[in-house]
Order: C-alpha cells, then sequence, then structure tokens
C-alpha cells in the first residue's frame, strides 16, 4: 500500500490517503492537491467516423492526464448516433478501443435528436445519459430547427424522464448573418455571424419549452452575459434549468483571433472581454452549474482553412483542470468551488453513482504548455505558451 501523507483537500486541509497498489511506499504529499475522478460531461471523441481527429485511445489518455475519470460523448459523429443500432454499434467500437489504451475510463453517451428518428429513443431510453438536441448546426449533421420538433422532442423526454442538453443557438439568426457576412474572411466575423442574438434567442425557446413541458434541460456552452441573465432568472423561478460554460470562454476571448485565427474557432463563438468577466461572475455566483471542456478535436490542416471551410471546435480535456487551478493559484475562483463544477455537480444532475477516483494534482510547479505535450490525436492546443 502506498501512503502519502500532508496532501491538500478541497476543504483547506490536509490528510494521508492510502492507495491500495501492492507497493510498500511512503510518501510526502506537500506538493499535492487530491479531488475526486472529475466528470466532463461534454467531448466529442469523434468516434465513428473521424477518427482522423481523435479516437479513444489517445481520448482516454488526454482526459486521465487531465484529471477525468469519467466523460459524456456527444453523438454528432458520422455516421450519427440518432438510431438503436448505432448506438450498440458506437458502444462496442469504443469498449474495444478503450481496452486498447489499458486505462479504465468511464462513459455515458449522449443520443442524438432527428426530426425521423423520434420513435428510436424509447429504445435507447435505458442506455443513455440523455438527448442531445442541436438548435444551431454544428459539427456533423444533427439540426432541429424548427418549433414543432421541439415539441415532439420535449414530450417524449417528458414521457421518458430524460435530461434533454442543448446546444443553444438560433439556426434562422446564423443562417441570415451568413449571407450577409458571407465575403468576410477575417475570423472575428465568426463571432458576428453567431451572434449574442442568436444564442438569447435560442436560450429564450429553450425556457418556453421547459415551462411547458417540466423537462429537465442543461443549456450548453454558455458565453454571453444574456444567456446568463435569463437562466438566472428561471433558476429564481425554480426550473429545471442547468448551466454549463467552458474553459475557452474563461481562458480566451475574440481579441486572441488576430493571433491564433481558426484555431479559436468554435460554436459558439468567442466573445468580448466584458462578456468573459461576466461568465467568471456567473462561475463564483452558482449560475453556472458545470465546466465542460467541449474537447472537439480537429486536424491542424484542417484548422489552418479559411473562415469558410475552417471547421469548428478545439481541444480541452486535458487542459480544463490545469487552467482552472491556475484560476485558483491567482484568487479568481474558490477550490470548493472547482469541486462542484467539475465533479459533484454532474454527478448530482446525472444522478451517477459513487466511485473511489482520485486525482493528484502537483499544485507547486508551473510549466509552458506546448503542442508536444498534448495526448490528444489532434496535437495541437489553443492554450500552448501558456504557464
Amino acid at each position: 500500500m502506498t501512503t502519502i501523507t500532508n496532501v491538500l483537500t478541497p476543504t483547506g486541509m490536509r490528510q494521508e490517503i492510502h492507495i491500495n497498489d501492492n507497493v510498500d511506499m511512503h510518501l510526502d504529499g506537500n506538493k499535492l492537491l487530491v479531488l475526486p475522478g472529475l466528470i466532463d460531461p461534454h467531448v466529442h471523441f469523434r468516434v465513428p467516423g473521424m477518427e482522423h481527429k481523435e479516437d479513444w485511445v489517445h481520448g482516454s489518455k488526454a482526459a486521465f492526464r487531465g484529471g477525468y475519470s469519467t466523460v459524456f460523448d456527444m453523438p454528432n459523429t458520422k455516421p450519427a448516433t440518432t438510431t438503436h443500432e448505432r448506438l450498440l454499434d458506437k458502444m462496442n467500437l469504443i469498449d474495444s478501443q478503450i481496452a486498447m489504451s489499458h486505462l479504465p475510463l468511464k462513459y455515458r453517451l449522449f443520443f442524438g435528436a432527428d426530426k425521423n428518428n423520434f420513435n428510436e429513443i424509447e429504445k435507447v431510453r435505458d442506455k443513455i445519459i440523455g438527448i442531445k438536441v442541436f438548435m444551431g448546426a454544428s459539427t456533423g449533421e444533427l439540426l432541429m430547427d424548427d418549433i414543432s420538433s421541439l415539441h415532439a422532442v420535449y414530450a417524449i423526454a417528458a414521457k421518458f424522464n430524460l435530461i434533454i442538453a442543448l446546444h443553444a443557438e438560433d439556426e434562422l439568426i446564423i443562417k441570415e448573418n451568413t449571407h450577409k457576412y458571407a465575403n468576410e474572411t477575417d475570423f472575428r466575423y465568426h463571432s458576428i455571424i453567431r451572434s449574442v442574438d442568436a444564442a438569447v434567442r435560442a436560450v429564450s425557446t429553450v425556457i418556453a419549452l421547459v415551462k411547458t413541458y417540466g423537462v429537465k434541460s442543461y443549456i450548453l456552452h454558455l458565453s454571453t452575459r444574456e444567456e446568463i441573465d435569463l437562466v438566472e432568472k428561471a433558476k429564481a423561478e425554480g426550473l429545471p434549468i442547468f448551466a454549463e460554460t467552458c474553459p475557452h470562454y474563461l481562458f480566451l476571448n475574440e481579441n486572441i483571433y488576430d493571433n491564433l485565427h481558426g484555431f479559436v474557432k468554435m460554436n459558439p463563438p468567442l466573445r468580448s472581454q466584458e462578456q468573459q468577466d461576466y461568465l467568471w461572475q456567473a462561475v463564483n455566483n452558482g449560475v453556472i452549474d458545470t465546466i465542460g471542456s467541449d474537447h472537439a478535436p480537429h486536424t491542424i490542416n484542417e484548422k489552418e482553412q479559411p473562415l469558410c471551410k475552417c471547421p469548428s471546435g478545439v481541444p480541452g480535456i486535458e487542459t480544463t483542470l490545469p487552467l482552472m487551478l491556475t484560476a485558483w493559484r491567482e484568487g479568481r475562483v474558490k477550490l470548493s468551488r472547482l469541486l462542484e463544477l467539475l465533479h459533484s455537480n454532474p454527478q448530482k444532475l446525472f444522478s451517477l453513482p459513487a466511485n473511489d477516483d482520485l486525482v493528484l494534482v502537483d499544485i507547486k510547479n508551473y510549466r509552458e504548455l506546448t503542442d508536444e505535450q498534448m495526448a490528444s490525436k489532434c496535437k495541437w492546443s489553443p492554450f500552448s505558451g501558456m504557464n
């Protein structure tokens, strides 16, 4: 048994921990923080169909290096996870790749809402963590951009007591702006095309649906003050609405386009410094419930393409915890709050069973992040160069 003494806990206390590893070893943990295995409720490990971007061998290693022992994978794969058969095929692929990684990563899967496959939801309801709805187009072909389809999927979720996770951007506004700015090449226009109004209209629609159906709704990757204010009001009214943000919105803003161009193109897009500051307030005051990495890798060649062809998404699962702990060391967030955002809240929200997973982090030493350090198959990070 390995015994590690003097380890810092999220409560600020220090304790001794024991690891049943058949090794007789005693270590001084004065530089270490212990956390439960983290839960990332929002990853895109790209299997099946896009294994050139990521797979579960590399993704599992990236997850463990980032302190995560459980992940929820999204359905916008090729083909999309929208039928019972495809779900089973995907699970078999994932299981085989996790076995190849020799890492005991736990996972759950979201099921894609598709206008033509509503009848499939009943078949998979006991095998999924929830339903994913894309109100605005993103990577892949899943899209639910009409109100009648949204009502239909909410009625099904209410019947089977399923959570709905939503990419909340209004597709009509995005299409109008895409046409309006079709000739622009500066990546800053990505934040204009996918405007704040697009997010606000979609979140307003979600709130109205929750009022009608009472379905627990998890709004993904909030990035604006206006969305946060809507969610805060809905929570005050007792509606079962929960909110996620992502590390790229907390640590990057639209000023970085000049340096990183397509490497910081994502959906929803980066916002202003003012929006970012308000987001930090929501993280600290409890309006934001979770931080998901939205780990969405693309290859370097793909991200070097011009605005109109560059795919949206950035890797993030192995940098989320280091970024947030750096923010803690700088006094921007409490350690107890990080525990809620990265573990306790997703565990409660999705009714996950407890486990004994632990992560130990060196919180004394800093190093500069480089692309070469990345375990993700894409081998780059928008946070490279940071300490």
